[in-house]
Parts: structure tokens; sequence; C-alpha cells
């Protein structure tokens, strides 16, 4: 379960509530907010099918929010009216959040509200006349395809760690797969004689996506061997293992792409996101649907692909701002 605020004092669960010790010793009951986020946090999580990343996302921006209402004498969603919602947001602004990260605050309170609201914690939505602040969507940080063909060579096959890590890498820019996703695969998710991989992405929904030649090959040399020897007499039911006889962590599966980034020269931040980008960039580039990038990627919404376009028109501008006559 998302533990929604680190407390000294054990929190109640939504499935079974807790009572919290006070000052005194005696027993002080969840707050109205404390037990509205748990019971929508657990709403996410067993209706919604969120992914465990996603839901510390929507705790961390839900617990700041309710603090803040604590800070203003409102204990409970049916006091909140829409001018406190726009002050909050106000004072997050003030603050310096960009803007990206204001919409993604107001996306979680709306949601809450929104709950609050169908479940009856509250007779009304103040945040539904909210409307989020737009600003320009920056371009995803991509690599060129010699800069991922240098990442891709960095890791050494011949040692069991290597033929893991080169595997991890040819997969993840094959398939366009999110890191959570990767490191979640099962052993079954791999059908190598069909040149597929089954993925279980947001909101546990399942996408068939291909893997090409390359990839299959660094993952049969992985399996061949390597992976058995990370492993040791130990076993596991997960693709990607570490020599503790662990699933691969996605903090993990950061830190081995920036290392290998920097061994292959390259000198801005590299994250397991940017051979997402990677992927579907190249795609568009070699003139692949619009559509099939979308399913490949997993995306709900189509207008989420499109930002891939608008990175080739942005390096089209780049080439002719170079012509004489520009």
């Amino acid at each position: 379960m998302i533990v929604a605020k680190p407390m000294q004092e054990e929190r109640a669960s939504p499935a079974s509530p807790v009572a919290k010790a006070g000052r005194a010793g005696a027993l002080e009951e969840p707050s109205a907010l404390d037990t509205a986020l748990d019971r929508y946090l657990a709403h996410l999580r067993v209706e919604r099918g969120l992914l465990p990343a996603t839901l510390e996302s929507y705790a961390r921006d839900l617990r700041e929010y309710l603090d803040w209402l604590d800070g203003q004498a409102v204990h409970g969603l049916a006091e909140v009216t829409e001018p406190l919602i726009l002050r909050h947001l106000g004072a997050l602004q003030l603050r310096g959040l960009a803007r990206a990260s204001q919409a993604r605050h107001l996306a979680a309170l709306r949601g809450l509200h929104k709950f609050a609201s169908a479940e009856g914690i509250a007779s009304t939505d103040p945040s539904e006349g909210v409307g989020a602040t737009r600003g320009t969507r920056p371009l995803p940080n991509f690599l060129s395809v010699d800069e991922v063909d240098r990442l891709l060579a960095q890791p050494d096959p011949a040692a069991a760690q290597g033929a893991r890590d080169r595997a991890m890498l040819e997969v993840l820019y094959a398939s366009g797969l999110r890191v959570t996703e990767l490191v979640s695969l099962p052993l079954s998710a791999i059908d190598s004689r069909v040149g597929v991989v089954r993925v279980r992405g947001k909101g546990g929904k399942e996408r068939i996506v291909p893997v090409g030649e390359r990839a299959r090959d660094s993952l049969s040399g992985y399996l061949s061997g390597p992976r058995q020897k990370l492993l040791g007499k130990r076993r596991c039911n997960d693709l990607f293992v570490t020599p503790r006889g662990a699933r691969m962590t996605r903090q993990g599966f950061w830190k081995l792409v920036g290392r290998y980034a920097r061994a292959a020269g390259i000198t801005r931040r590299v994250y397991p996101h940017s051979l997402r980008h990677s992927f579907a960039t190249h795609l568009l580039e070699r003139g692949a649907d619009l559509r099939a990038v979308q399913a490949m990627l997993g995306h709900a919404d189509i207008a989420t692909t499109q930002i891939y376009t608008h990175v080739d028109r942005a390096r089209l501008k780049a080439v002719i701002a170079r012509h004489p006559r520009a």
C-alpha cells in the first residue's frame, strides 16, 4: 500500500483503520483528510490499476496539498472551495514550481475531489471549474543513431552482468518500453520464436510489441547462461535479475544507463526514457505510421505520440536554417 505521508506514528491503512498515538499517549483517530486520501489511493491502486511509481507521484502531490489545507484550518474535503484551490495553485506558482509540475499537481487534486464527490465525501467538486495552466511542452530528449550505437556497445557480453545489460538496452531501444515495464518483464513475456514481447503497461493494459533481430540475439545470449550465472542456485521468474537473485530495479538500471552513457562519450544526461524517445523518433523519421508508433508505445491518446512529429519538424527547421538564404 502507498503511504501518503511519512509519520513517526503508524497511520491508518484504507483497508483497516488503525488509530495513532497522540502526544499524551491517547489514541488519535486519523483525520478526515488522511482517510479520504487513503481511500482515493486505494481506489487508484485497485480499481484503476495504476503503477506503483504513478501512485507514489499522486501520493506525494496530494500529501502536500492536504498539508496545505490543514495549515489553512480546513479539516475535510467538504470544506474546500474553488477560491481555496486557486489560492493553493497560486502558492505553488509563487514558489517557482514548473508549469508542468503545477499541471500534474492540479490533475492529482482534481482526481481527488472528483472521487470525493462521487463517493459522497463531499457534496460538490470544487475543482471542476479550475482549468489547467498550459505551458509550452518541452521536446523529448532523444539520442542520435550514432549515440545509440555507442551506448549499446558499452556493456561487455562476455561477462554475465554485461550480457544482461546489453540485452536490457537492446530491448529498451528495440521496443520503446517504459523502464518500469522493462524491469517488470517476466520470463514468460518473451516469445523469441515470433519475435515479440508481451508488456503490461499503465492501468494494467497489455500490449504486444515486436523486437528486432539484434535485440533477440542479445536476449538469447543472456538467457543461454549469463542469467543463471547471476542467479546461481536461486530461482526467479523475472527476466532481468541481479546477483542477489532479485529483479533489476528501476533505480539500479537508471544508474547503469548513466554510467554507460558517460563511457560512450555522451556528455548530456541520459535516462532509460531517452531510449524510449529515441525509439519513437527514429521510427517516425524513417516513415513509420503514427498510429503504429502509438500502439507500440502504449499511449492511450495519439496526441501524446504527436510530440515526436514536433521533434521531426524542429530538426527540419534546424536544417533549413543552415541554408544560405534562410
